[in-house]
């Protein structure tokens, strides 16, 4: 049938994760880092995705599109209330995490960073530490969940940290010039496993294509509770 229907500018898309959290049947999904109409019967039309989205990447088009399945979004809701997470940022839902007690003797554990600021918002893309530098970008949270993260990822780069769902903004355009500027050797990626930490990623894949400059990069995924993944 002909009707009126989301549709994702995946050019504009940073993978924040905000639409598939505002999208109430769970027609959004994150996948690769960019935001993905999965289920088409889902969405309604009405677009309450549209003002959540900080980057404006979703429109309405009229296509052909299947009907909407609003028995088909009730059954997702109730298996979503049953416990069973069916869209959105699998990072929100509550969890505790069981630990050992450390020993009572503790060694002491210095600070690896060797610049400041870290934020990609506040650092300049023309600091002296650039050249030369191998690059981490790293989402924030997983300096928390990552217990060895100051002495595995930090020590001998340069550190640079951010959120995209929460800063909301598109990183591409600073870390391309930061990028493009700078003497950088190499590039470390460190990202959490949830599909919001997608944009970061991606930000740093288009920043590196973006600079025309060949530099070896690589990513690495900490789960929630603390394990490297990938």
């Amino acid at each position: 049938m002909l009707r009126r229907i989301i549709k994702i500018d995946e050019e504009k898309c940073n993978g924040c994760g905000i639409c598939a959290e505002a999208c109430h049947e769970g027609a959004i999904g994150i996948v690769d880092g960019k935001a993905k109409l999965l289920r088409e019967d889902y969405c309604d039309g009405l677009g309450d995705c549209l003002p959540a989205c900080p980057m404006e990447a979703i429109s309405f088009e009229e296509r052909e599109a299947p009907a909407y399945n609003e028995a088909a979004v009730k059954a997702a809701r109730q298996e979503k209330h049953a416990g069973k997470l069916a869209c959105g940022c699998p990072g929100t839902a509550a969890r505790a995490i069981a630990r050992e007690e450390a020993p009572a003797e503790r060694t002491a554990v210095h600070s690896r960073l060797s610049q400041w600021p870290v934020q990609i918002k506040l650092v300049s893309v023309n600091a002296s530490y650039f050249d030369g530098a191998d690059l981490l970008v790293a989402a924030d949270c997983t300096a928390y969940a990552y217990g060895n993260f100051h002495q595995d990822f930090i020590r001998n780069r340069i550190t640079l940290i951010g959120c995209p769902k929460l800063d909301m903004v598109d990183y591409t355009e600073k870390l391309t010039q930061i990028l493009a500027r700078n003497d950088i050797r190499s590039v470390t990626v460190v990202r959490m496993e949830v599909p919001c930490c997608g944009g970061i990623e991606n930000a740093v894949k288009q920043a590196l294509q973006a600079s025309g400059k060949f530099i070896p990069w690589s990513v690495t995924t900490v789960s929630t509770d603390g394990r490297i993944i990938e």
